[in-house]
């Protein structure tokens, strides 16, 4: 079993979930295996990013990014399945912290809004 650390982001996303939602998800990613982890036809998707390797892991609505650290699992990021900074962040496309946030906060408000000026042509 490994350790958990989570950044900023990830505590951010967990804080929003009820508590046995927090704890369904903590529980999934703390029981993972170093086999699990190695496995290239497993469920946890591996990728580098600059120095780095980043694992994609599924739980329940969420994707989890992180590294490993040693014993440490440190998550980057926890995400919301099929949204717009999934499919950046999984695709390495540039993206920084910030961009996600306001992608998250408004990215669907502002293709609400070109949909809206579209019907009213």
């Amino acid at each position: 079993m490994f350790q958990l650390n989570f950044s900023e982001q990830s505590i951010g996303e967990l804080n929003k979930l009820d508590i046995f939602a927090q704890l369904r998800l903590v529980n999934q990613i703390s029981h993972l295996t170093a086999e699990q982890l190695m496995d290239p036809n497993g469920p946890i998707g591996r990728f580098h990013r600059g120095s780095s390797v980043y694992y994609r892991f599924r739980a329940d609505e969420f994707r989890i990014y992180f590294e490993k650290q040693g014993d440490i699992l440190y998550c980057e990021y926890i995400l919301h399945r099929n949204t717009f900074t999934d499919f950046l962040f999984r695709f390495k496309l540039p993206v920084s912290e910030e961009q996600m946030v306001e992608q998250h906060e408004s990215f669907w408000k502002y293709l609400e809004s070109l949909k809206k000026k579209k019907e009213d042509k």
